[in-house]
């Protein structure tokens, strides 16, 4: 009852007291009443012989000025609120009545699963069934949309999750896709300032090998023309003879002759040019790139952890089982599996390649010559390792956290290179020629090349780690 009091007294102040309808473009007079504008200008033409200037206000006769009409554009807009919400009612009041009947909708029919008024409940279409108020069936309803909506949310529970599984991946993916570009952006600079360098080189051997060829074959031409002088001494020297007098012919004519026959054309020393379509050959492998700086590394005994055995010419290493009875020298690990290179390095760029074959757990790289034996430490970079390793099936970079990578051919043969300047420390597959991993940081001291075979496991991982012999193109060019 209040809120159709309340909707009456709206309707009555957005009505024009004038034409009885719902207000267009109101406008507000003196008095504070709103009308049509249309309808106030009508009304002022209409009483304007009558009152003059100032005309009575229509619903309260207040004087007003007909020329000052403001517009009351909040009110319009009240209006058109309330114009659309009795829209909103009568539809809503049309969609609760019987289509059939016009009758408000009041019960529910179970059998055909409709709302019916009571003109349908009596029907023949509906006596026999079964009804509910309309309200209680929508009850029944809200508990069995309860029951539906629990399912679903568990269905929305596992899609979000799942959702969030595969957004992780894709992250995932995405610092993968980056790391690959990384590396293959880094191995391309490193390509090419090998080339650069290998470029000089050949230009530089190219241009002795040109030099020491001119050389000889110009020493050649100096001996030729040293003989032809004397051969055209000779000719000149016999012309002449063969037109003077007889007895100026006779004088030193045997003399000459038997110079004549003692020349004997020496030939040139043989100068073979080479074939520098052939001998000038250029690779773009990087393992053939790297070998030109392979260095020959070796075994250091007085670094090896006690369970460690070398073999005799400090290339082999594997894990013996059993701790030997070593001198407990200050350079020696003892907390770990550990030995290290012969060979310190300070700086240039160093490579090695070391046999891993079928073992399933190692670790290889370089270290700090000043990293602590004695104690248990985390192998890292911050701690002075560059190290990476085979285990449990995963091979990783050892940082803090690990950073795995992925391998699609197992190496048998790992290479590393160490490019002091840059402050790298790259790892390949020489198996299939890839890339594994690259650190980049800033050097110090003296580095050492690092070597852990792993712990024998039963016999599982005895296999030793092997040190590859130097190749005979070693620091010569990139192929041979």
């Amino acid at each position: 009852m209040a809120s159709a009091t309340l909707a009456r007294k709206m309707q009555e102040e957005a009505t024009c007291s004038i034409c009885l309808e719902y207000l267009t473009q109101p406008v507000t007079v003196d008095c504070g009443h709103n009308f049509c504008r249309a309808c106030i200008i009508r009304y002022c033409k209409l009483k304007a012989s009558e009152f003059g200037l100032t005309l009575p206000c229509p619903q309260c006769r207040a004087l007003f000025w007909k020329r000052q009409h403001p517009p009351n554009r909040q009110l319009a807009n009240i209006i058109e609120t309330l114009k659309q919400l009795e829209l909103q009612l009568e539809k809503a009041q049309k969609e609760n009545l019987c289509e059939t009947h016009q009758e408000e909708l009041k019960l529910f029919c179970e059998e055909d699963r409709e709302a019916i008024c009571m003109v349908c409940r009596e029907s023949q279409a509906h006596r026999a069934h079964a009804v509910l108020s309309i309200e209680e069936a929508a009850q029944d309803y809200k508990v069995k949309i309860q029951g539906a909506l629990g399912p679903l949310r568990k269905e929305l529970e596992q899609v979000l999750e799942l959702m969030a599984k595969e957004e992780t991946k894709s992250m995932e993916w995405q610092e993968k896709v980056e790391n690959r570009r990384r590396s293959i952006t880094c191995e391309f600079k490193k390509l090419k300032q090998f080339l650069n360098e290998e470029e000089q080189l050949l230009l530089q051997r190219l241009a002795e090998e040109e030099r020491e060829t001119q050389q000889r074959l110009g020493d050649n031409v100096t001996d030729l023309s040293v003989q032809k002088s004397t051969v055209q001494q000779l000719i000149t020297e016999l012309e002449e003879k063969c037109q003077q007098p007889a007895a100026e012919l006779l004088k030193g004519v045997e003399s000459a002759l038997i110079r004549s026959k003692n020349v004997k054309l020496h030939a040139p020393e043989t100068v073979l040019l080479p074939a520098l379509k052939n001998v000038y050959k250029i690779c773009l492998d990087m393992r053939e790139m790297l070998t030109r700086f392979t260095v020959d590394v070796t075994l250091d005994p007085d670094t090896a952890h006690p369970e460690l055995v070398l073999s005799e010419d400090r290339k082999r290493v594997r894990d013996g089982d059993t701790c030997q009875d070593l001198p407990d020298n200050p350079e020696r690990f003892d907390t770990y599996p550990i030995v290290l290179g012969t060979e310190g390095f300070t700086g240039g760029r160093r490579y090695w390649e070391v046999e891993v074959g079928e073992k399933p757990g190692w670790e290889l790289g370089v270290c700090r010559e000043s990293v602590s034996r004695k104690e248990p430490v985390i192998t890292s970079p911050e701690n002075g390792y560059w190290v990476m390793w085979l285990w449990n099936g995963e091979y990783a970079a050892l940082t803090y956290p690990l950073i795995p990578f992925p391998v699609s051919v197992r190496p048998r043969r790992v290479g590393i290179f160490l490019d002091y300047e840059a402050g790298e420390v790259s790892f390949y597959n020489v198996t299939d020629r890839s890339h594994l991993f690259t650190f980049t940081d800033t050097f110090s001291g003296t580095l050492r090349p690092y070597f852990c075979p792993g712990l024998s496991a039963g016999g599982k991982n005895a296999a030793p780690l092997i040190i590859c012999p130097v190749p005979a193109q070693a620091g010569g060019n990139l192929c041979p």
